[in-house]
């Protein structure tokens, strides 16, 4: 009786145990504190940067405004067919010091999706994927008159082809980008360690600002770099950042009391590469 007694115990420890360990790997981490901390711009504890893809109407309509109203700037990772619809307008957000990414041509996801049954991933190659990212750099060059620094990766998707002949693009996006942001991470980025090529970022999409604004705390307190990645910018409805969210977001990100800097993909990500140099040859 004792023996079975003992191993429901073990077995209960141990069940705890592994549960305990499942969370711990979401968790977004304190300050090692033997770790010396990453050494952000003076008076700032992390970054933040706000980000949102597919060049939606509603990013020039209300979003883009709201964001100029606190001198908040983001990066948008447009779709070049939705851009078209608002061409005069993405190139006054150039102007007005917000940064365009490639998103590439076609966004091309897992034909498990039904929008892109007929442009699935798992038929691409490494060439093909190649030429959609191409064809959209030219897109951007010719229709906005910049070079784009950054990709995001349509759906967060990182792989080409199936099974055993499955292959990773990231390399091929690391050659033609500084950075790549994925997409529903779990965590803020590490400046220390972080691949440029597959940055994390979660998702602003329907988030009330106090759930933003408990990231953006954990992230704080880690010395971390938190990518807020989103789609419509409205009042309410599927993929969308909320005005409100986003209006209080950018109030509480200004304070300079809470220590935060806000800015772009490109320019946090060469920043921080700034200060990995200069650490390497110290």
């Amino acid at each position: 009786m004792h023996n079975i007694q003992d191993r429901c115990i073990a077995a209960l420890l141990l069940l705890f145990s592994v549960a305990g360990l499942a969370r711990a790997q979401y968790q977004i981490d304190t300050l090692n504190p033997n770790q010396r901390p990453f050494p952000w711009p003076k008076d700032k504890r992390c970054a933040v940067s706000l980000t949102f893809d597919d060049a939606r109407l509603t990013q020039i309509d209300k979003g883009i405004p709201l964001l100029n109203k606190y001198a908040v700037k983001a990066t948008f990772y447009i779709s070049p067919n939705k851009a078209l619809e608002r061409l005069d307008g993405w190139k006054k957000a150039i102007e007005e010091g917000h940064e365009i990414g490639n998103h590439s041509m076609t966004h091309p996801c897992t034909g498990s999706y039904p929008f892109s049954r007929n442009n699935a991933l798992e038929n691409y190659t490494l060439d093909k994927i190649a030429a959609d990212i191409s064809q959209a750099d030219t897109f951007i060059q010719k229709n906005l008159g910049i070079k784009a620094k950054s990709f995001a990766y349509p759906c967060g998707q990182k792989f080409v082809g199936r099974g055993k002949y499955l292959k990773t693009y990231i390399p091929l996006v690391a050659d033609r980008f500084f950075s790549a942001r994925g997409w529903l991470g779990e965590n803020s980025n590490d400046p220390l360690i972080c691949d440029m090529s597959q940055l994390l970022a979660m998702e602003s999409d329907g988030k009330t600002f106090e759930a933003l604004k408990s990231l953006i705390e954990k992230t704080s307190v880690a010395g971390r770099w938190l990518i807020l990645a989103g789609h419509e910018m409205d009042d309410a409805g599927r993929q969308t950042t909320l005005l409100s969210s986003l209006d209080s977001l950018c109030q509480y990100a200004r304070d300079p009391k809470n220590g935060i800097w806000i800015d772009t993909v490109s320019k946090i990500a060469e920043y921080i590469h700034e200060q990995r140099e200069y650490r390497n040859e110290q």
